[in-house]
């Protein structure tokens, strides 16, 4: 009698490994269709042989990597807090030609990548660094890291809708016309606080995030950034892995 396969267990992912397209992508070499499209091409070395595989898991930080016969070294260890524009995209180029938080931020975003994203129409804190076991930690949901947001919403806001709302939520003002609240949850989903008032009837027609775990805007200006230290890092993130100087 024929035995059945038996499924294998997946082997466990190691601290700091991320597929190479990701890598790539996070050393902000190339963007993931790029990186991935080099891989295929076998243009790219990891450890000095040729990888065409784009799922393969490499650690960045200990990783020799070379696209085109050039070496990828990590950038120096470096993290901002970034009042992100309303009508900017969080990413490193746009199909559609609009403007990105690379483009304001033009040589001071150079080797870094975002934490997460905002939309194109949500403004406020946006972190970006060149740490991407310290970014992959602050999005991974399991470490739960608090955010908190502005909302302003179409009509009045009353407490049986707020019942039926995710994550803790404080009216700050209310009127037939609009509310202004502040909701707190500690998952980055996409568009996640607009599907919830749009879910009990009420379009968001703004939203900011103000804080960020321990960090918040200050006095931040639409645009501006500003470096924070390795000790503001673990304050804010405690338990947050950081990347050796370099």
């Amino acid at each position: 009698m024929k035995k059945m396969p038996q499924n294998r267990p997946r082997p466990r992912r190691k601290a700091g490994q991320v597929p190479l397209g990701r890598a790539l992508s996070k050393l902000g070499l190339l963007s993931r269709s790029q990186a991935i499209a080099a891989i295929l091409a076998g243009r790219v070395c990891v450890n000095g042989r040729v990888e065409r595989n784009p799922a393969a898991m490499v650690v960045p930080e200990r990783t020799r990597l070379q696209v085109d016969g050039d070496a990828a070294s990590l950038a120096p260890w470096r993290t901002i807090l970034f009042h992100k524009p309303r009508g900017v995209v969080t990413t490193r180029s746009d199909p559609e030609g609009r403007k990105t938080v690379y483009d304001v931020l033009g040589e001071s975003g150079r080797g870094l990548i975002a934490v997460g994203r905002l939309d194109l129409a949500t403004s406020g804190l946006l972190l970006l660094t060149t740490d991407t076991r310290l970014a992959d930690w602050i999005t991974d949901p399991a470490h739960a890291v608090p955010r908190l947001y502005a909302v302003t919403a179409r009509g009045r806001i009353v407490e049986t809708d707020i019942t039926s709302l995710t994550g803790s939520v404080t009216v700050r003002k209310t009127s037939t016309r609009e509310s202004h609240l502040l909701v707190e949850l500690t998952e980055g989903k996409n568009r996640q606080v607009r599907r919830m008032f749009d879910a009990i009837g009420h379009e968001v027609t703004a939203l900011k995030r103000v804080k960020l775990g321990g960090l918040d805007l200050g006095q931040l200006q639409p645009g501006q950034h500003r470096e924070l230290t390795r000790q503001e890092i673990v304050h804010a993130f405690p338990g947050a892995p950081l990347r050796a100087v370099q």
